[in-house]
């Protein structure tokens, strides 16, 4: 038996995948333990995961489009999470005396914590930025994150001569995608053209999650195409607006689309009475039963990968992050359409959903990426990589 201390954030689109995996170690008779926000992962993960609680705070929301959303991420969330990180990081290590850790890329704390103490490491890539360098054109830009790095390095009190980038280990760094989704793109991020022997991607992880939320399974109509709606955590305000935006659009696509909203009832004003609407959905249950025809959502990389890995097309509305480049090469693979998410028109919108609800082109398409991303292997390859580090 081998012990695995998973390092992740307070992000449900970063935990979610990790379950997944935690769950093919747990079966396979390893111990596994969490470290993090408490109150943020023992909703997503139940009552018998071990969470070892690395303490609650308050961060700055993230905002912003492009470069200032980049400097949101890092100085609002990434760099003074690992600050107040650190030390409960360090003390957990110490008591558990995990065997490998499987560190996210947005908690370098976890990385800098397993150099200290010689512990075997792999980084977790649940999104497709840090894959690539999008930013290669702006040295500057590559500069001021790599300067950010190597300050909580230095806070750390590591030998300089010794130091990692803390978002990839030499030794690992499990990719929940593919090269479908990451692959050569004239605006998305682009892998080396002989990647490293160290990154897996093991494509997206469809581990039945247990706490999902009840579902209305009744109001589903017979006969109905249906499209899930689903922006993630990062709409901010203009996710209200939007969301509006998404309620007229599939109004104007008519009574026989029958859409499904996660979000909050409150901010879905003039929803028909054929919707259906619920805080949270059970998304990989919805696809798994073929109750969906198309997704229309953020561009964020797990609701992509799982989309396509169910066949289904997509209208993508990216916000921030890795978003644009998800988003961009969905379209350029032809398994979707991407509109502006603060500028698109209802009847745009509209026009978009119709598109990949009535060409046999775009579910076609789609199919073939999610079976060029689902021979990755998922949550079984990601735990044979993991076992391999000990």
């Amino acid at each position: 038996m081998t012990r695995f201390l998973l390092v992740m954030p307070p992000l449900t689109g970063h935990v979610n995948p990790a379950a997944g995996i935690a769950a093919e170690l747990t079966a396979r008779g390893h111990e596994v333990a969490w470290s993090g926000t408490e109150s943020v992962l023992r909703p997503l993960l139940g009552d018998g995961a071990r969470v070892l609680g690395t303490g609650t705070r308050a961060f700055r929301a993230q905002g912003g489009h492009g470069l200032a959303a980049l400097r949101s991420l890092w100085e609002g969330f990434i760099v003074p999470y690992a600050r107040f990180t650190a030390k409960p990081l360090d003390a957990i290590v110490r008591e558990y005396r995990p065997d490998v850790l499987l560190v996210d890329q947005h908690t370098p704390a976890g990385a800098m914590v397993a150099h200290r103490h010689g512990l075997p490491w792999a980084s977790f890539a649940p999104g497709a930025m840090e894959l690539g360098r999008p930013y290669r054109a702006l040295p500057l830009v590559e500069a001021w994150m790599t300067g950010l790095l190597r300050g909580l390095w230095e806070r750390a009190r590591l030998p300089e001569e010794q130091y990692v980038d803390p978002r990839f280990s030499p030794a690992l760094v499990l990719a929940t995608t593919g090269p479908a989704l990451t692959g050569p793109a004239p605006t998305g991020p682009v892998l080396p053209p002989d990647p490293a022997p160290n990154l897996a991607a093991v494509g997206p992880v469809l581990t039945a999650r247990p706490h999902d939320p009840d579902f209305p399974w009744e109001r589903l109509l017979p006969g109905r195409r249906r499209v899930l709606v689903t922006m993630g955590t990062l709409a901010g305000e203009l996710g209200a607006d939007f969301l509006a935006r998404a309620v007229r659009a599939l109004e104007l696509c008519g009574p026989q689309v029958q859409p499904v909203f996660a979000a909050p009832r409150e901010l879905l004003p003039g929803l028909p009475p054929h919707a259906v609407a619920v805080d949270r959905a059970p998304v990989l249950e919805l696809m798994a039963r073929g109750e969906l025809d198309a997704v229309l959502c953020h561009g964020g990389m797990n609701t992509v990968g799982e989309a396509l890995a169910h066949g289904l097309p997509l209208v993508t509305a990216p916000i921030r992050h890795d978003q644009p480049f998800v988003a961009a090469q969905v379209a350029a693979a032809g398994a979707g359409l991407r509109v502006p998410f603060a500028r698109v028109t209802p009847e745009r919108l509209a026009e978009a959903l119709d598109a990949v609800l009535g060409s046999a082109g775009y579910r076609d398409r789609a199919a073939r990426i999610g079976r060029e991303l689902l021979a990755g292997g998922g949550a079984a390859a990601a735990a044979d990589r993991l076992a391999a580090l000990v």
